[in-house]
């Protein structure tokens, strides 16, 4: 079994964040819309086999450039909802 998000991103260049985990909060799949695609790429290769839970401290808050938030703490906001999204 999995759950999965669709997420709109806010203040990024991407757009969206597909995610998707078990039912054990492994992340499986990240995907995003937009954004700086090979940063993006490494950074859903990076999460994916990781426990939501091991991921949000290591990149919540993290900003880009003079922005308030960046696409990894948009994927932190993502996760967030994943963890209380109904497994199908």
């Amino acid at each position: 079994k999995t759950k999965q998000v669709q997420y709109e991103t806010k203040g990024t260049c991407s757009r969206l964040i597909n995610v998707t985990a078990d039912e054990n909060d492994v992340i499986q799949q990240v995907s995003f819309v937009n954004g700086c695609n090979g940063n993006l790429q490494g950074i859903s290769q990076l999460v994916r086999g990781q426990k939501i839970d091991d991921v949000l401290p290591r990149l919540n808050g993290i900003r880009c450039g003079s922005k308030s938030t960046s696409c990894p703490d948009q994927l932190c906001r993502a996760l967030e909802l994943l963890k209380n999204a109904p497994l199908e």
